[in-house]
Order: structure tokens, then C-alpha cells, then sequence
């Protein structure tokens, strides 16, 4: 075996390596120079439709050359997490400022009801809604007085409705809070201060089907005023209540009203 011709050859292969390094070296040095440093940007990974809900899912971060940058880029996924797409985007597009926006009025309500759900409006006042320092995305139990005996005080009766139950939206404010499921509070609204939310005379609630009738026959059928009764958002517990009569309020000294109502059915 030629020790020496072998050893020739590792050392011109050696140089061709280098050399063809070098080059590649220099050419990145070129386009850099041309094309600026690589930066990252965030790009759409299917096609996006106009006023759909842009998540992770559906975008993903590449790196491309500073002058190839579309102005009000994005650079990272959390920046577009949860925002609405005002334009169809096309898969690999550039996700930019122009073409996204948060929900809210100018994105209409619908695309804040959880699929399955319904948003139902009902009138409020101060005493109705805890003061009116309930804000979008608050949780609340229903109570309502129900009087099917005429007025007969023995025979009314105070229920809870419903229990835990998402505010989407005080008048005309909604928050792209919980109503879009697993998306957090984006950075304007969570710095928000509670009186933001307080001039407002209706709530809309976030129902099933079968709550928004219960809630419309307790209103409209029975005349019922709704109290919202606000929660803790992290209490998931549903209490099993019966309804509150005139005697469970008067506890022990009930044997008197009872003994009244009773004269007064004889008369």
C-alpha cells in the first residue's frame, strides 16, 4: 500500500473541505451583509380564515433574513395567542399587527360562546349585580323571587336558578376572557380597573339551550327580577338548594306567621 499517496490524498481532502468551508463562510458573510441577520418570525402553518381565532395550532415560528421582515411582524407565538384574524391568511404569511385583533366589540360577540352555549341578555341594576362591579368574565349564581299565589306572602317562594353561570359581557364591554376555552386575558384588558365595566345596564350570560328557556319563563312567563349572585371563579362547587320560603326566614318564630296564614285561609 502507497503510505504516501494515501496520506496526499487525506491532506488535498482535508484542503478541499476547508476551502469549500471557507467559501460557504463567505457567502454567508455576503448574504448577511445583504440580507441582514436571520430573525424570527411567526408565520401561519395552515390557512387561516377572516375572524377565526388564531392559536397555536395554527402558527409557527421561523427564522428569515432581517430584510424579508414584513412590518409589524411578530417574533414570538404567545404575541398572536387568542387574537382574531381580520384577514384570510395564507399558510407560510407572515403573521403582522394589521392583520390581527382581539376580540371584542369590533369582533362581535358570537366568537366568544363556547360552541354548545348561548348568550342571553338580561336587565340590571346596582342591587341586581352585586353593586355593578361585576365585569366580563365573572362567574355568578341566579336568584329569583317566585310569586304564582297571587301575592300571598305564605306562598312565595326565592330560588336559585342557575349556578355558575359566565358573564360574557357587561353592556356593551366583553373580555376575551374564559367564554373561549383555555385563552387567557390579554395584557389590555387583565390591567384593566374594575370600575371599566360598571356603567352598564344589562349582562349577557353565557347558558345552554335548555338554561336560556328556564331563564326566559322565569322573566318573561313569571315576571321574575334575576339577583346575580357573584362567585369566585375558581369555585366549581354546585350546591343542591331548596327554595327559601317566608317560614325557613323566620326560623323559630315561624309557629306565629304559621298560625295567621292559617286564620286567614278560615276567614
Amino acid at each position: 500500500m502507497n503510505t504516501r499517496a494515501v496520506t496526499l490524498a487525506l491532506v488535498i481532502a482535508v484542503l478541499a473541505m476547508v476551502m469549500v468551508y471557507t467559501y460557504i463562510e463567505d457567502q454567508k458573510t455576503v448574504l448577511i451583509q445583504t440580507f441582514g441577520q436571520e430573525n424570527s418570525v411567526v408565520v401561519a402553518k395552515i390557512d387561516i380564515k377572516e375572524f377565526e381565532i388564531i392559536d397555536d395550532s395554527k402558527v409557527t415560528v421561523v427564522n428569515v433574513p432581517a430584510k424579508f421582515r414584513s412590518p409589524g411582524h411578530f417574533k414570538t407565538i404567545k404575541e398572536v395567542e387568542n387574537t382574531v384574524a381580520t384577514v384570510p391568511i395564507i399558510k407560510g404569511e407572515q403573521i403582522t399587527k394589521p392583520r390581527v385583533t382581539y376580540p371584542g366589540q369590533s369582533t362581535g360577540l358570537s366568537r366568544q360562546v363556547s360552541v354548545g352555549k348561548r348568550a342571553m341578555a338580561i336587565n340590571v341594576n346596582n342591587s341586581q349585580a352585586a353593586g355593578k362591579l361585576i365585569k366580563p368574565g365573572d362567574r355568578v349564581d341566579i336568584v329569583a323571587k317566585v310569586d304564582y299565589s297571587g301575592g300571598r306572602k305564605n306562598f312565595i317562594k326565592v330560588f336559585t336558578i342557575l349556578q355558575d353561570i359566565l358573564i360574557l359581557s357587561t353592556g356593551n364591554d366583553i373580555s376575551n376572557n374564559i367564554p373561549l376555552i383555555g385563552m387567557k386575558v390579554d395584557e389590555e384588558v387583565r390591567k384593566l380597573n374594575l370600575n371599566t365595566f360598571s356603567n352598564y345596564n344589562t349582562v349577557t350570560l353565557e347558558l345552554d339551550p335548555f338554561q336560556a328557556q328556564k331563564m326566559a319563563f322565569f322573566i318573561e312567563g313569571l315576571g321574575a327580577t334575576p339577583t346575580l349572585i357573584l362567585r369566585n371563579n375558581s369555585d366549581k362547587n354546585i350546591v343542591n338548594l331548596p327554595p327559601t320560603k317566608l317560614f325557613d326566614v323566620l326560623g323559630s318564630e315561624s309557629a306565629e306567621a304559621k298560625q295567621f296564614f292559617a286564620d286567614q285561609t278560615k276567614k
